[in-house]
């Protein structure tokens, strides 16, 4: 998909996502090598939003399997239309259980899962696994044959190999570790929160017509909270909703009064509200 790492950083910056270096090389080595992308990082920094990229510069469909607790192999990757399959063995009251079952287990009755659904795509596809660590520890058993050998094995059908490969983005918030099985598979990208210049062009960006100060003013603020011992620091996504809260106000700059009144849109519990509006200093910042 790409001819070099400058040309990452340049076509995902067309469709609005900024790069840092490090991001633009790991996706480059990815797409060359052909390795799954597992990156890790705090909530809200881009990890979701850097697959959805990929998938829009390389005019890639994007086939998204969310994660949580309890997601198992029929959500993750197919299950068999019972209720379809119930009618078929009663429309053939007069076949033996061999015929019927040679039937029932085939394509028509299969309802593929985002998996299995990336896997078999002969177009371009970006498999998107999304908050892995959500999942249960089983789940990792059933991503492994995925992406080591890119194939899925059905036992009524046998095993399904992918004929182009996808490429696959596994993200984590890190909220309890992985297993080093599925990390030996996957090229590794922390995302952490960004350098202030950097945040300050993300701000720009995703917000047209703030004025450059006022930018400036946001990233600086929103970094002294991250060095306070926050329950949850602001992510680059609420630091770009309290950019849009003061343009929609008006606020041509800040002052203390502003911003204890719009805290509630970048911290989102009410100790860390109380605390930064206790500790934080709009002189110093």
């Amino acid at each position: 998909m790409f001819t070099s790492v400058d040309d990452v950083s340049a076509r995902l910056a067309e469709t609005g996502y900024l790069a840092s270096p490090s991001v633009a090389t790991t996706v480059f080595l990815a797409d060359r090598l052909g390795k799954p992308l597992l990156v890790e990082g705090p909530a809200g920094v881009g990890k979701t939003e850097l697959a959805k990229a990929v998938a829009q510069v390389a005019g890639a469909r994007l086939v998204r399997l969310q994660c949580y607790e309890g997601v198992d192999e029929s959500r993750a990757l197919y299950e068999w239309n019972h209720a379809k399959q119930l009618l078929r063995i009663s429309a053939g009251r007069d076949e033996t259980w061999d015929e019927a079952r040679t039937d029932i287990f085939g394509e028509e009755f299969l309802l593929p899962r985002p998996l299995l659904t990336a896997i078999r795509g002969d177009e371009p596809t970006v498999l998107l696994i999304d908050e892995t660590d959500k999942a249960d520890v089983e789940v990792e058993g059933l991503l492994l044959e995925v992406l080591s050998d890119f194939q899925i094995t059905v036992p009524e059908l046998g095993t399904i190999t992918a004929t182009r490969r996808p490429f696959v983005v596994l993200t984590s918030n890190a909220s309890r570790e992985l297993s080093e099985a599925l990390r030996r598979r996957c090229l590794f990208l922390h995302i952490g929160f960004p350098e202030e210049e950097l945040e300050r062009r993300i701000v720009r960006l995703k917000v047209p017509g703030i004025d450059a100060a006022l930018a400036e003013s946001v990233v600086r603020v929103v970094g002294a909270l991250r060095a306070m011992d926050l329950r949850k620091a602001p992510s680059v996504a609420e630091t770009i909703d309290w950019a849009r809260t003061l343009l929609a106000l008006g606020a041509g700059a800040l002052d203390a009064d502003l911003v204890r009144d719009t805290l509630g849109v970048i911290l989102k519990h009410q100790d860390d509200v109380l605390k930064a509006a206790a500790k934080l200093d709009l002189d110093a910042v």
